[in-house]
């Protein structure tokens, strides 16, 4: 679906027990695809909403010694000053764009849908709200962090989501992305956009993963 088009199957879809009003589009992380995160949003369907899960293209990520995976772009390093592969994250934002562009011309409104997203795909979320003239309702970010953070806040200057609220969510015992990096996300953050707007989310003792306490805005 991102990156390379040709690459990618179908987004795993959840439809709307009735009419869809309202949409979720949610990017799962680095090495999955998008069934077992529908399969979630499974359990918590309601009557208008859509939930759209994506499945990224497989290239070669460089983080794990260049082994062919599902990505959203490429990955050089965790550490903070590691090099970003800024062509494969604005390639992989696009592609999100027109995705959310499909969904208001299937008759859903932009200020009507929520971006989300996990790890490598929550930091796609975030970049993509950012920098999109889409109007959105808001993110869901899950242990998670800001993509080519230096360039903002230039990057989001035309950005139409200067007012939207966003739900930060991230456990303090995450051994791939530090918990720091999420709370570090949400000050920048807060330098972004309306603070007041910025909900971040701790979880004590929780690593990589979602739990199920995490809270959905539908």
């Amino acid at each position: 679906m991102c990156g390379n088009n040709m690459s990618a199957p179908l987004p795993a879809i959840v439809p709307a027990a009735r009419k869809a009003t309202a949409a979720v589009i949610f990017l799962h992380g680095l090495g999955d695809t998008g069934h077992g995160w529908a399969e979630a949003f499974m359990g918590i369907r309601t009557p208008h909403v859509k939930y759209i899960c994506p499945h990224a293209p497989t290239m070669p990520v460089s983080l794990n010694m260049r082994m062919s995976m599902p990505s959203w772009f490429d990955i050089y390093g965790l550490s903070p000053d590691a090099d970003e592969d800024e062509t494969g994250i604005k390639r992989a934002s696009e592609n999100i764009k027109a995705l959310i562009d499909q969904e208001v011309k299937n008759g859903i409104p932009s200020h009507r849908i929520i971006l989300g997203g996990f790890s490598q795909g929550g930091a796609l979320s975030l970049y993509t709200a950012l920098t999109t003239q889409q109007k959105l309702a808001g993110v869901v970010a899950l242990s998670c962090w800001l993509p080519l953070r230096n360039s903002f806040p230039q990057a989001s200057a035309s950005s139409a989501n200067k007012d939207m609220h966003v739900l930060q969510c991230h456990g303090d015992a995450d051994p791939l992305v530090p918990f720091r990096f999420g709370s570090q996300t949400a000050e920048k953050l807060k330098s972004l956009l309306d603070p007041a707007n910025i909900t971040f989310k701790s979880y004590r003792g929780l690593p990589h993963s979602a739990c199920p306490e995490l809270g959905w805005p539908y």
